[in-house]
This record gives structure tokens, sequence and C-alpha cells, in this order.
């Protein structure tokens, strides 16, 4: 055993042993292009030869999605397109990039790959929004989008969206995220104040979406998770084809005028992949 370590050390002493760094950035990048963008990032700083083999173009041609120009069209970057590479175009996509007056974001989830979408409550049409008696914005942290629709009082309780988007195809969900309490800072510390939460817990509140080819979901949820943030999982769509827009409208309404709603926020619908209703979590991962 012995001779075989100073065997090892006399070979590398003379420059004859052979390591990570003698493998051709070719043959590198042919197993980078099978792994996820994460993994390639990491493997990136093993040495100089994983590093060049992880900026090959066709490396991230497989991760981008197929309309990427599109995308990058739709936050004004296409004109920068000819002078980035994949990489490149990959990395801005990832970003959390706000377009349509600053009332939505797009970005591609960094481990997959997969659009998300974001769309503010100022982007919805929500009833009652213009009258300070049952509406307000209010300002608050826990938003991308910094402030959120706070409902006071209201009967008629109806809030209504809609996009048009070239998705890349592929299944998708879409949630609706609120909170039951107004949110509010003391001490420094942020607080949720659920005084003025009533209504909710007498009939459930209906999600629904649609899309222009026809597709439809529609579930019935009882709002009673109060003090925190959730998404609502109002249903799935299916997208074949990027190169033609796909319209998705949606809602949520209690219109039952028997009694009163109140305390509740809306933040935001989020759209992003679907994944399996036994890995789905309340709060999915879009990162």
């Amino acid at each position: 055993m012995g001779a075989g370590i100073s065997s090892f050390a006399a070979e590398v002493e003379a420059g004859n042993f052979t390591g990570l760094g003698d493998i051709p950035e070719g043959c590198v990048a042919a197993v980078l292009v099978h792994l996820n963008p994460v993994e390639i990032c990491g493997l990136a700083r093993l040495n100089r030869a994983f590093r060049g083999a992880s900026s090959a173009n066709f490396v991230w041609d497989s991760k981008l999605p197929v309309n990427y120009r599109y995308l990058l069209g739709v936050i004004g970057e296409d004109d920068r397109l000819a002078m980035m590479t994949k990489k490149e175009i990959y990395a801005r996509l990832s970003r959390h990039n706000s377009f349509d007056g600053g009332t939505k974001e797009m970005w591609l989830q960094k481990s997959t790959g997969g659009l998300c979408l974001l769309i503010s409550s100022k982007a919805l049409s929500i009833t009652g929004i213009d009258d300070r008696r049952y509406w307000n914005h209010i300002p608050t942290e826990g938003t991308r989008f910094r402030t959120v629709a706070y409902l006071q009082q209201i009967w008629w309780f109806e809030v209504v969206g809609e996009i048009e988007f070239c998705f890349p195809p592929g299944t998708y969900s879409l949630f609706f995220r609120l909170q039951l309490g107004r949110p509010s800072r003391r001490l420094g510390r942020r607080t949720c104040n659920i005084e003025h939460i009533h209504g909710w817990d007498l009939k459930p509140v209906k999600f629904q979406l649609s899309t222009s080819d026809g597709q439809h979901a529609l579930s019935h949820i009882y709002l009673d998770e109060p003090g925190a943030w959730f998404h609502y999982h109002v249903g799935d769509f299916v997208v074949t084809v990027s190169d033609k827009p796909t319209r998705v409208k949606f809602s949520m309404i209690q219109i039952d005028c028997t009694h009163t709603k109140g305390g509740v926020c809306i933040d935001s619908v989020l759209i992003c992949p679907s994944r399996p209703a036994k890995e789905r979590s309340l709060v999915p991962n879009c990162r």
C-alpha cells in the first residue's frame, strides 16, 4: 500500500497525473446538458474546463422555453437578443421582471425553467374598489407589489381578472394569494389585525377559471385561516402551443347578500407550472 501511495505521489510530481481539469470542455458540456440549471452552475465552480463548458450555448438551449424570444419582448429586452449568450438570456429571464406598468411580474423557475406569472391586485377588476367605505389599498411589506387591496366590509364580493399570454407548453396552476386580517407593524414587527374578519365561515368562496380554448375549473373554498398569507388553488389548465396566445379568465366570488363579508386582503394571482396533487403544498415554491 505504501508503494502505491509513493507511486501516485511520483506521478503527480512528474506532471503525469490526469484530473478533472484535463477533461475536454466538449465532453464536459455533453454531460452538463443533462443536468438542471442549478446543478450546472454549481459544477461551474470546479475548474476552468467546467466553467467554460457551463457557458456553452447548446447546454442552455435545452433549458430555455421554446418561446424565449417572445418572453424577452414582453419585458422589453428583445433588442439585446443578438448580444446575449443563451446562459445570459436564462439568467435575465430568471429574475422577477415587471411589465404592464408594474402590475405584473414574470420569471423562470431557476431549477426547472418553468414560467411563473404574478398579477397584482391593481390589475384585477374588484367590485366597489373605488369606494373607500368598502376597499382600501394599503401598503405592506408582505407583497412584491408594495400594496394590497383590503376589504373592510361589503355585501357583494367579486374579484375578476384576465390575462392573454403566450405560455410555453405545459400544465399550469392558478392561485389567489389572500390573507384574512389587516397587515400592520407593531414595535418594528409585522402583525395582523384579525378583529374585523367576518362572513367567510358562513358560505364558501367560489373560485373559477376558463381559457380561450374551452378549459374550465371550479372550486368552492371556505376562508378560515386568519393571520397568514395563503395561496388558494383555483384550478389547472393545459397549454399545447406557445406561438398562439392563451386567454385565461379567473375570478373569486361570494355574492350571497344575506350577510356582509370583510377583513380580507387580496395581494395577487399566481400562475405557475403544476405539480402532482400529492406534492402540491398550499404555498407553491416558484423560485
